[in-house]
């Protein structure tokens, strides 16, 4: 019983973020940049193949339409979330602080780890939107040919723990501040150094590596579902969902 009343409260949070969100102009805005830049990205890529087609089919194994146009889509879509998301994390946790609503939230009967998941359900459900557009879109290309349906799921599944892990940080980020604006540079300035981070490691390798987020994309962008990219992606989001738990409980440990 504890538990479905635990779950009704994540998905009510869920709920309320979500129309936050859709009720500001700003997602919808973010949904129509993000496709339309995927677009332009598949619409370039889907020329260049059509060019290269008839010199593609003399080699023996010839790369198909999903790696030469589905697979750069999908890499630009994790930069483009890269880029996108501290905007959209900004609000989750410093316009409570700063709104003074943070206080009613940890003074209601109501567990921190369901205020953190409700916010984090909210905006994941917002970026699996974005990436079945993305899916959509490639799908388009079965009007023309086949594909490879494997490939294109395991980008999907790559992007949407890409995006979980930049939300986990965003909101974390934002739990420390009162200011979107610092939460949003904050978030965008740590992943920046990830990003750079995965630079670094083309010419050293090690540990470095494997903090790289983009370069544990890149495993599923090849459509390898790596076991260890995938714990790590999932221990990098509960790591962060925990911390941002445990900056709420201190705050109603001390008052």
């Amino acid at each position: 019983m504890q538990i479905l009343e635990i779950n009704k409260m994540i998905l009510t949070i869920a709920r309320k973020e979500l129309k936050l969100l859709f009720v500001s102009p700003l997602a919808w805005t973010f949904l129509a940049l993000i496709q339309l830049i995927l677009t332009w990205v598949f619409l370039g890529r889907l020329d260049a193949f059509l060019e290269l087609q008839a010199q593609l089919m003399q080699i023996a194994n010839p790369p198909g339409a999903t790696e030469v146009i589905i697979v750069p889509v999908f890499a630009v879509a994790s930069i483009v979330l890269l880029m996108t998301t501290p905007l959209l994390t900004m609000r989750l946790m410093a316009e409570e602080w700063r709104n003074h609503t943070m206080a009613l939230l940890i003074s209601a009967p109501i567990s921190m780890t369901a205020i953190v998941l409700g916010k984090f359900l909210g905006l994941m459900v917002f970026f699996l939107l974005a990436t079945l557009l993305a899916v959509v879109l490639s799908l388009s290309l079965l009007v023309g040919g086949a594909m490879d349906l494997g490939l294109l799921v395991s980008n999907a599944i790559g992007l949407l723990l890409l995006a979980a892990c930049f939300v986990s940080i965003g909101l974390y980020i934002s739990s420390l501040t009162s200011h979107p604006a610092i939460a949003a540079l904050g978030t965008l300035g740590i992943l920046l150094a990830l990003w750079i981070a995965d630079i670094v490691v083309s010419d050293v390798s090690g540990v470095i590596q494997n903090f790289s987020l983009l370069r544990h994309y890149e495993n599923f962008n090849r459509g390898l579902i790596d076991s260890f990219s995938f714990a790590f992606f999932t221990l990098f989001i509960v790591t962060f969902l925990i911390l941002t738990v445990r900056r709420l409980d201190g705050e109603r440990l001390h008052g």
